[in-house]
């Protein structure tokens, strides 16, 4: 038998207020949360936070499942600046990814944006279906989003706003994903710069870190971090503090934006295809030297031609190339 809705809340802690939010690197940005207080002016009204993300999940008997990676969102300011990092405004066009109880959808909504919101829990989806019923902005698929048409849908979505110009407009992507289908999720809609202008996703701190902020010469930088600069400029934002968040994971999250590039502003490659599979083979076996982890491309006396044309040293290894350099070799290498 389900617990019931008290008996639910009394196990949980209280989300600590105010809440700290933190910029990475050596200049901090603290965002103060305060409730209003007399004389000050109200809150936006329907906000999310513990009780109602609490209820909304004990009406349809619902816990978060561990195998969808649910991390309900508890805190409404968090999704404010979440959406203000997207710039979301009215009339914009937003996939959200994992909407649960609709607490960043409420928000995007409020903006005045329209939603499609892909949700593979069928419960969630209903629940936050039957929330937004009455705004008429807001489209739920019930899908897993790495397998879902997200163009397709998208496309149609454009195509049913009648006041919006489908060859001119691009939507936006603003989600609080599942730690455990970023990766995924970022190589889907990277490459997607022809129908989305900006990805920005609240995702584990340490892979936000490592996306937006990996250096050269790290093992921390890695063919991901090739795959994300060739698609976009990625900016690391925000953290949020794991207290932020039912069930409360084991690590911090943090906010990253991805402006995506325009398909003619990609890197000039013969074929990406070829190029980042050239990328993976070399990262495959990352401490060898480029000359000897690529000799199925090529001849190692090749390869060290090659690095010595783009000033680099024959004896490279894949963590010491940028991505300028790694298209230059692969134009050089690969013969198509």
């Amino acid at each position: 038998m389900l617990p019931s809705s008290l008996s639910y809340l009394q196990t949980l802690p209280p989300i600590p207020h105010p809440e700290q939010v933190s910029k990475a690197g050596i200049r901090r940005r603290t965002l103060r949360i305060a409730c209003a207080g007399k004389g000050s002016k109200a809150a936006r009204p329907a906000t999310d936070d513990y009780h109602s993300t609490l209820r909304a999940l004990n009406s349809k008997g619902r816990f978060p499942r561990k195998s969808l990676g649910q991390h309900y969102m508890l805190n409404s300011e968090i999704n404010d600046h979440l959406a203000a990092a997207a710039g979301v405004g009215e009339g914009d066009v937003v996939l959200e990814i994992g909407p649960g109880t609709g607490s960043l959808t409420n928000v995007l909504l409020n903006s005045g944006a329209f939603v499609l919101a892909v949700e593979k829990d069928k419960h969630m989806a209903t629940l936050v279906s039957e929330r937004f019923s009455s705004t008429g902005k807001l489209k739920v698929l019930t899908e897993d989003i790495v397998k879902c048409h997200v163009r397709s849908h998208v496309s149609s979505l454009f195509e049913s706003i009648t006041e919006m110009d489908p060859e001119t407009k691009k939507a936006k992507v603003v989600a609080n994903i599942p730690f455990n289908i970023s990766t995924d999720v970022i190589k889907l809609l990277l490459p997607m710069g022809d129908i989305f202008s900006e990805v920005v996703l609240l995702l584990q701190d340490e892979t936000a870190l490592r996306l937006a902020e990996s250096s050269l010469r790290t093992s921390e930088y890695r063919p991901i971090n090739i795959f994300v600069n060739f698609y976009s400029d990625p900016e690391y934002k925000f953290k949020v503090p794991r207290t932020n968040f039912f069930p409360q994971p084991n690590v911090d999250a943090a906010v990253v934006s991805f402006k995506l590039k325009q398909p003619k502003d990609y890197p000039e490659v013969s074929s990406r295809k070829s190029f980042f599979s050239m990328v993976n083979s070399a990262f495959n076996e990352k401490r060898k030297m480029l000359r000897k982890s690529l000799q199925h491309i090529c001849t190692s006396v090749e390869i060290e031609e090659a690095l010595r044309s783009i000033s680099l040293l024959p004896t490279s290894r894949p963590e010491e190339l940028t991505l300028d350099d790694f298209v230059k070799l692969h134009n050089l290498i690969v013969k198509e």
